[in-house]
């Protein structure tokens, strides 16, 4: 048996924090889990999500145990009946061959196992929250981490993790031959501006409004849309896919410049831009304090990014009288800090 649920926790990508959906799939048996990070709780994502886990797992748990997502259910199990599931779940479950198990309303305890592995998966391993380039890139280190915990010994059984659960894939059902293909198809039709709405969101489609219908076609991170001859007239990331927060530098930088010795010790330095970090690493707190000073003044019209890409520029432009970069004890030629940088030659 396996249980499945959702938790949410936050990555930073480009310097910015986005919400992470982690879908966790968790083993009862030997207290194992696996987890898939995603943008959202769509059906795409949820059944991309389970794909992914069965392949992380090497196999097909006999039995699915979950709660009513909207991803899965239609209609609740009640006093009244069972559980109502989307075809396209079912179609899912028959192609993998599990059988799923509804819980009740409102019983989060009828699968307490995977609602302690989204807390355990979020306190062990995405805190503080980790600095990624994708999707992909959070589900590989996450995976490593849970094999590496797998490793540990089971808590009741006095057995490794993961001998446990090389004894469930002896009773595991197998991965089918053939790939299942996720995706989600609609027809639309495209305003008089040949606009779209993808994910609450107005994407424009070139040469959309030429046609009386489209067909738009939803995966768990891309969407296409194509005519009806079969023409791909536009094709790109869903709009969740972008959807970030800024981190609020601006009052960070304030509270470390009332406790200067606090920044390398902050969850938010790791977060810093390659360019303001090596500035702010300076040991001298009297200096570290003026530098951040400056850049709380900088803040107030700049974002963290544009600062960084015209650090050379805006540290050129400040008071002599305030920074001297070329007469002071403690600085250093800033102009040669990308030379530093791995590949900084190649790229030069």
């Amino acid at each position: 048996e396996a249980q499945v649920d959702f938790g949410i926790t936050e990555a930073v990508k480009d310097g910015k924090f986005i919400d992470v959906h982690c879908l966790i799939m968790s083993l009862p048996y030997s207290n194992a889990a696996f987890t898939i990070p995603l943008p959202g709780e769509n059906q795409e994502c949820f059944l991309y999500g389970l794909k992914k886990s069965f392949e992380l797992l090497g196999g097909v748990p006999r039995k699915l145990r979950i709660d009513n997502l909207k991803a899965a259910v239609i209609k609740a199990r009640n006093k009244d009946g069972e559980a109502i599931f989307t075809d396209e779940f079912l179609q899912f479950a028959n192609f993998y061959r599990f059988e799923i198990q509804a819980c009740n309303v409102r019983k989060g305890n009828e699968k307490g196992h995977v609602e302690n592995k989204v807390g355990y998966v979020r306190y062990n391993f995405v805190t503080p929250s980790p600095v990624i380039e994708s999707y992909e890139d959070l589900t590989t280190i996450l995976s490593e981490k849970l094999a590496q915990d797998r490793q540990r010994i089971h808590y009741a059984k006095e057995v490794r993790i993961q001998e446990l659960l090389d004894e469930e894939l002896n009773h595991a059902l197998a991965l089918p031959d053939e790939d299942y293909p996720i995706f989600k198809e609609t027809k639309v039709t495209a305003n008089k501006y040949g606009e779209i709405t993808i994910d609450s969101m107005k994407e424009h489609i070139p040469k959309g409004y030429n046609f009386s219908y489209l067909h738009l076609i939803l995966y768990w991170d891309r969407y296409k849309v194509v005519s009806p001859y079969g023409e791909i007239l536009h094709s790109d990331f869903r709009p969740y896919m972008n959807k970030n927060r800024n981190i609020p530098w601006l009052s960070i930088m304030r509270a470390w410049a009332s406790k200067p010795r606090s920044v390398p010790y902050s969850r938010y330095n790791p977060y810093l831009p390659g360019r303001i970090a090596a500035y702010l690493s300076i040991e001298p707190l009297t200096l570290r304090k003026e530098r951040l000073h400056w850049l709380i003044n900088l803040l107030i019209q700049y974002d963290m990014e544009e600062v960084n890409d015209k650090f050379y520029d805006l540290l050129q432009q400040q008071s002599e009288r305030t920074f001297d970069s070329t007469s002071h004890p403690y600085d250093v030629d800033w102009s040669k800090y990308d030379l530093l940088q791995p590949g900084a030659q190649e790229d030069g």
